[in-house]
């Protein structure tokens, strides 16, 4: 886990955005020695948002497995995704 004082972001913003970008995780901003504010970097919360997206994705599936909802075959699935990648590409 990554704690930096809130003044180290005012003091040099230009170093503690390279810091973000090179650790690559969240880093806890403390105010008077408390926790304050999380920052990381565009790409680690993209990356954060998507795993989030992901996993509710799949809570959604394992319920409907659970309560016996019908299964989509995989070559119709595997067919479906392949149209949308292409129809992406033009």
């Amino acid at each position: 886990m990554n704690i930096k004082p809130s003044t180290t972001i005012r003091q040099d913003y230009n170093g503690f955005s390279k810091y973000c970008h090179e650790i690559d995780e969240p880093v806890i901003l403390t105010r008077n020695g408390e926790a304050d504010l999380v920052v990381m970097s565009h790409e680690a919360f993209r990356r954060m948002e998507a795993r989030i997206k992901l996993q509710s994705k799949l809570l959604i599936a394992e319920k409907q497995v659970a309560e016996g909802e019908q299964l989509i075959e995989h070559d119709l699935v595997i067919g479906n995704m392949r149209r949308k990648l292409n129809a992406a590409k033009e």
